[in-house]
């Protein structure tokens, strides 16, 4: 009677060693992707259009000013569709992910194993964008310049994932301050929302990693700054 269970914790026994090897191959192969890089011989300059690349640890974001020669966000992202429209923004966050994972989660703690596990397989892209008032470098939102051709490409990368503001749905954010979108793309393990963060700088031509599926793999490209402030909403 005994070799029925034994059976079973075998079969578990192997798949949980299968699992983990796998895990542990993804984890290895996300470092060494990320730590590939494409537009090598990119350096930043020392004065230019300075944007920010921010993360939570999980999720990251490139934070761009409102209003520049090379764009004006606010008829894309109309401070009208935020809960506090009347502050004095200046700055403008934008990143791509799983829409599941954008509005059923609004912190990490909410996401549930079937969710992640959805978006893993894939799922449909929502841009996030969040609004803020002179935001402060950090150590959570590293400053780059870049030259001003340089920024219009990264313009032009992010203005392919904006749907026209009559044809796309507006969905409720976490904060007064910020607002979600529809978005063209599919998400899935090879192309995560830190994927498109490191994905939009390349075509701008910054130095980045080739695959980034997590948070790290997008900011070790991005130098510290000297002194790191909190960042304000």
């Amino acid at each position: 009677m005994a070799a029925a269970p034994n059976r079973a914790l075998t079969v578990a026994g192997r798949a949980l060693a299968w699992l983990a090897l796998a895990v542990g191959l993804f984890m290895g192969a996300a470092w060494i992707g990320s730590s590939i890089p494409r537009n090598s011989g990119w350096s930043e300059p020392a004065t230019g259009v300075p944007i920010m690349v921010e993360t939570n640890g999980v999720h990251t974001a490139i934070v761009m000013p409102l209003v520049t020669p090379q764009k004006d966000w606010r008829g894309d992202f109309p401070a009208s569709d935020l809960g506090q429209p009347d502050r004095p923004y200046t700055h403008v966050s934008v990143s791509w992910g799983e829409r599941a994972v954008f509005l059923d989660t609004p912190t990490w703690s909410d996401l549930s194993p079937l969710t992640a596990i959805r978006a893993a397989a894939g799922g449909d892209g929502l841009l996030h964008v969040a609004h803020y008032v002179r935001p402060a470098p950090s150590q959570t939102a590293r400053r780059v310049y870049m030259r001003p051709e340089e920024y219009a490409r990264l313009v032009k990368a992010i203005e392919r994932q904006v749907v026209a503001p009559d044809r796309r749905r507006r969905y409720r954010g976490y904060e007064d301050w910020d607002v979600f979108y529809d978005a063209p793309g599919r998400y899935h393990l090879g192309n995560t929302c830190n994927q498109w963060t490191a994905d939009t700088l390349a075509q701008a031509g910054v130095k980045t990693g080739l695959w980034t599926p997590f948070a790290g793999g997008v900011m070790k490209w991005v130098q510290l700054p000297d002194e790191a402030p909190a960042a304000t909403h």
